[in-house]
């Protein structure tokens, strides 16, 4: 996480330095943007680190490791997969609770299958897309991603216990 950091610190300096030297008024306008953005998410990345923390706390490691671990099979796939398609709420949610999750003792092809789901799938914006995007294309794209993620965390499950 610290290299992250490093990168995110380093270009956020050249942006802010670009800025300044090419025209002030895009630096406040940048700056402004930056401080509106910061109040919006804060509040809920705030909460998305307090549910992730909740639950490494409250589940116990051996439930989770037994529901959703390494050793889980499909199972635990299967329990990520749906999981991770009803967690409402952008990257700001999800990504904390998978990061305290895979601390908690989830499995890393669980995590994948989770990510994966909230990613395709996102149950959570359906009411939106149905009449936006309209019946048959929203079902067509629920049955075209139907399945990867199941397998994209059993090809993460294969992959990082075989590089083991």
């Amino acid at each position: 996480m610290l290299e992250s950091t490093i990168v995110m610190g380093v270009l956020a300096i050249a942006l802010v330095l670009a800025a300044y030297f090419r025209h002030r008024g895009e630096l406040y306008a940048g700056m402004k943007s930056s401080y509106d953005m910061t109040i919006n998410v804060l509040p809920l990345l705030l909460f998305a680190f307090i549910v992730a923390g909740m639950a490494q706390a409250l589940i116990p490691r051996e439930m989770l490791v037994r529901w959703v671990g390494e050793q889980s099979g499909m199972k635990g796939l299967f329990i990520g997969t749906l999981a991770g398609g009803f967690v409402p709420g952008g990257p700001y949610v999800s990504l904390p609770i998978a990061a305290g999750l895979l601390k908690g003792g989830a499995g890393v092809g669980t995590m994948v299958a989770f990510l994966t789901s909230w990613s395709l799938w996102g149950v959570s914006r359906l009411p939106l897309e149905f009449p936006i995007m309209g019946t048959k294309f929203t079902l067509a794209r629920l049955a075209c991603t139907f399945f990867f993620p199941p397998i994209a965390g059993l090809i993460a499950h294969l992959f990082f216990s075989w590089a083991k």
